[in-house]
C-alpha cells in the first residue's frame, strides 16, 4: 500500500539553506541521492550504522511515497588510513580495502540496509578522477606544487557557503601544514607517490587521489553536474563537502551541486565519541549479535536523524522490548485472523483510531523524516492491534495488519532474522514438545523452569486450554 504522495508536503531540513524546504525532485517522481560511504581501513562501529541506517530509512519512505529513487553510496578504498594500516599488516592497501569493504556489505545486510541501488568504489574511478583534476587545472581552480595538485579556494567565491563560513575565518581542518599551499586551506587534488605507496600514472607523475575528489568524480559520472540528495554525516560538512561543492561547481559552472543536504548527527557512548584507544568501540555485529537487527533499528530510529545519539544499555535493552512487542503484536493477529470465521463486521471506532494514526506516521516522517514521532505513532497502532487480537473482527484486523507491515517496512523494525531462522524455529518447537511431555506428568516445576529459561533467550511462552505457543 502506497502512501499517497500528493497527500502531504515533505520537507527537509537542508543543511545549505539552514531551514526546513519543501522537498521536490528535479524529475518528476525520480530522486537521485548520493550518501558518502565508509573509508574501509577497518570493521563498522555502530556509529557508521546509525548514518547509514538513518539514510535507508530515508530512501524507504520516499519510496512508499511512489517515488524511483536512485541510492548511490561511495566506498571510499584510496586513502591515507589504508595506507598506513596496510603498512602494520604487511598487506596490499587495495586488498585490505576489499577485505573490509566485503565485512563492511555483510554489516549493512545484516542491518537491513536495503535501498543502496549502487556501491562504488574509488579505485575503480580512476580515469574520472584524473579527468576532473585535468579539468581544475585548465580552469585556474588548481595549481601544482611538484607531483601534487591542490584546489585553490580562494578562486572559488562559493566556498564556506555549505558551512556558512567565511574564506578568512575558515579554520584548517585535515589537512597537512605544508608551506608549499598558497592557502592553508587548499587541499590535495592528487598526492604524488610516496615510496612504497600505491600509485596510478597520471599527466602529472605517479600518484593517488585526494580524498574529496573521489566523491565528485563519482557523482558527476552517474548523476552529472546536479543531484537531489547529499547525505553524510555532521563531521563531514567542512571540510569535506565543502570541498566537494567547490570541485564540481568550480568544473562544471553549474549549481547546486546537489538541492539538498542531509546530515547525521553523530552517536557516542558515555558523552565521548567511540575509539579503539577508550575502550568503547563497539561493532555492528556485537550489538546486532545482542540486541538483533529489530532491535538496533529501533533503537536508532528513536533519536530523530540530526540529533547526536548517546549509547546505553539501558537504552538498547528498551529498544529491544519495544522491537520483541512489535513482533509479538503483529504475530498474535496474524494468528487471530486464522482463527475467524466469515463473519465481516468492523469496528468503526477501530477503523478511526487506525487511520489518525496513520496519518500521524506520515506526518512525521514528512516533517523532516521524524523517526521518534513515526515511532509513537507506530506504537499507536501496535496498541490497537494488541486489543484486536483479543476479540479480532474481520475488516478491523485486515486493515491493521497491512498498516503494521507497511509503515513498519519503512522503518525497518517488523523484519524478521533471516540467518538460521528455520533451524531456530525447529528447535523451538522440539524444547515445547519436551515441555509439553513435562506438564502431561504434572512436572509444573521442571516445565516452569523452561518457560522462564526461555523467556531470558526472547521467547515468550504462552500457554492456553487449546495449545502451546511461543513468540519472540
Amino acid at each position: 500500500m502506497l502512501i499517497d504522495p500528493s497527500s502531504s508536503e515533505l520537507r527537509v531540513y537542508n543543511t545549505l539553506t539552514r531551514r526546513q524546504d519543501k522537498f521536490v525532485p528535479i524529475r518528476p517522481n525520480r530522486v537521485t541521492m548520493f550518501v558518502c560511504g565508509p573509508t574501509v581501513w577497518d570493521v563498522s562501529h555502530i556509529g557508521h550504522g546509525k548514518t547509514y541506517v538513518a539514510y535507508d530509512i530515508i530512501a524507504r519512505y520516499l519510496r512508499r511515497k511512489g517515488l524511483s529513487v536512485f541510492l548511490l553510496l561511495n566506498i571510499t578504498d584510496v586513502d591515507d588510513k589504508i595506507i598506513n594500516k596496510a603498512r602494520d599488516l604487511g598487506e596490499e592497501p587495495l586488498v585490505l580495502a576489499k577485505r573490509l569493504a566485503k565485512s563492511f556489505f555483510k554489516d549493512m545486510k545484516d542491518l537491513h540496509v536495503e535501498s543502496v541501488n549502487l556501491y562504488a568504489n574509488a579505485s575503480d574511478h580512476i580515469p574520472e578522477i584524473i579527468d576532473q583534476v585535468a579539468g581544475l587545472l585548465k580552469k585556474g581552480l588548481a595549481y601544482r606544487v611538484e607531483d601534487d595538485v591542490y584546489f585553490d579556494i580562494s578562486r572559488f567565491p562559493g566556498y564556506g557557503k555549505l558551512s556558512h563560513q567565511k574564506l578568512e575565518d575558515l579554520t584548517v581542518h585535515r589537512v597537512d601544514p605544508d608551506p608549499r599551499k598558497k592557502h592553508p586551506g587548499d587541499f590535495a587534488l592528487w598526492k604524488g607517490q610516496k615510496p612504497g605507496e600505491i600509485f596510478w600514472d597520471s599527466p602529472w607523475g605517479k600518484g593517488r587521489p585526494g580524498w574529496h575528489v573521489e566523491d565528485t568524480a563519482i557523482t558527476l559520472t552517474y548523476f552529472g553536474p546536479t543531484y537531489d540528495l547529499h547525505g553524510g554525516g555532521t563531521e563531514l560538512i567542512f571540510p569535506h563537502h565543502e570541498a566537494e561543492i567547490a570541485q564540481a561547481e568550480g568544473l562544471t559552472g553549474k549549481e547546486p551541486l546537489a538541492r539538498y543536504w542531509l546530515h547525521t548527527g553523530l552517536l557516542s557512548i558515555k558523552g565521548e565519541e567511540m575509539h579503539k584507544s577508550l575502550g568503547n568501540f563497539i561493532t555492528i555485529q556485537e550489538v546486532i549479535r545482542k540486541v538483533g537487527t529489530p532491535g538496533l533499528r529501533v533503537f536508532y530510529a528513536g533519536t530523530h536523524y540530526r540529533s547526536p545519539l548517546d549509547f546505553t544499555d539501558q537504552a538498547l535493552e528498551q529498544a529491544l522490548s519495544l522491537a520483541r512487542r512489535f513482533r509479538r503484536a503483529h504475530d498474535q493477529l496474524v494468528l487471530a485472523r486464522t482463527r475467524m470465521g466469515d463473519e465481516r463486521t468492523e469496528r468503526t471506532v477501530v477503523l478511526k483510531s487506525l487511520d489518525e494514526a496513520r496519518d500521524a506516521f506520515i506526518k512525521a516522517m514528512d516533517d523532516d523524516f521524524n523517526t521518534p514521532g513515526a515511532l509513537a505513532a507506530y506504537i499507536r497502532i501496535i496498541g490497537l492491534a494488541e486489543e484486536e487480537a483479543r476479540n479480532p473482527k474481520s475488516k478491523s484486523v485486515n486493515a491493521i495488519i497491512d498498516t503494521l507491515e507497511d509503515l513498519g517496512s519503512v522503518l525497518g523494525v517488523l523484519e524478521t532474522e533471516t540467518v538460521g531462522q528455520d533451524r531456530v524455529s525447529e528447535l523451538v518447537h522440539f524444547v515445547l514438545e519436551l515441555r509439553n511431555e513435562l506438564r502431561n506428568r504434572h512436572d509444573f516445576q521442571s516445565a516452569d523452569r523452561i518457560r522462564d529459561r526461555m523467556a531470558k533467550l526472547g521467547f515468550v511462552v504462552e500457554d492456553s486450554a487449546e495449545e502451546t505457543r511461543w513468540i519472540t
